[in-house]
């Protein structure tokens, strides 16, 4: 099976073509172009390398949020603009949980994962997951928090945590007097990245999710836009 997979959630964006685990090509970039700018570009160079035609993908993936509003509403709408077929074809995915398949194979049972994305104002999208017998489990649903909350329910798990994410290195830093094993993902493999958001997809589908229509996928942003707070909050002052 054929996966193409789609990240811009956050300032890097990237691209992949998978086929049954292994990956023909990726493209990724951190430059600060506009995902407008890069995406399609990169799905074409991906598919040009891979050789192979946008009709030869089974599953196209996404990473469909949290992450920045404006990146999430870009690879929604480049997905659904490049799938045109009325059949069930695609597998959107968390951010968060994608970025737990970065560590795939790396024996990290010992170890939670902590994807945070810098959200602001000292919060983070955060979500926490384990490896256990070479599957990705859960243990908290997306969410955003400020960061000494998200400590403070890392710190009952009494476990060693990675951090990862844009917001990693923010948390990490206020972690270190308060968790006693709290380790900084490398910079190599801090960022979410297309490769992962297909093997994410991937095992939903080994596991039996079925995948969907392009029209049916939708942002994911856990909370309301900035221009959407400051508005009510001056409806309430008024």
């Amino acid at each position: 099976m054929k996966i193409l997979a789609i990240d811009c959630t956050a300032k890097p964006a990237s691209v992949a073509v998978l086929e049954d685990g292994k990956v023909l090509s990726s493209a990724y970039t951190n430059t600060g172009l506009t995902h407008s700018q890069t995406l399609v570009p990169m799905v074409h160079s991906a598919l040009t390398n891979a050789q192979l035609e946008l009709s030869s993908i089974d599953r196209f993936a996404i990473n469909a949020g949290p992450g920045s509003f404006t990146g999430v509403r870009i690879g929604v709408a480049a997905l659904k603009g490049l799938v045109f077929s009325e059949e069930s074809t695609c597998v959107p995915v968390s951010t968060l949980e994608s970025m737990a398949y970065l560590f795939e194979g790396l024996g990290l049972e010992d170890c939670d994962i902590c994807p945070a994305m810098d959200a602001r104002r000292n919060q983070v999208y955060t979500a926490l997951f384990r490896w256990e017998a070479g599957k990705v489990h859960r243990l908290m649903e997306d969410t955003a928090l400020p960061v000494p909350e998200l400590l403070e329910r890392l710190k009952e798990q009494g476990r060693p945590v990675l951090f990862v994410g844009d917001g990693a290195e923010l948390c990490f830093e206020a972690a270190k007097d308060v968790l006693p094993d709290c380790r900084l993902a490398p910079e190599a493999l801090r960022y979410q990245n297309a490769v992962a958001v297909a093997a994410c997809a991937a095992a939903k589908l080994e596991a039996g999710e079925a995948p969907v229509r392009s029209e049916e996928i939708l942002p994911v942003y856990l909370r309301a836009p900035q221009a959407e707070r400051e508005l009510k909050k001056k409806q309430k002052e008024n």
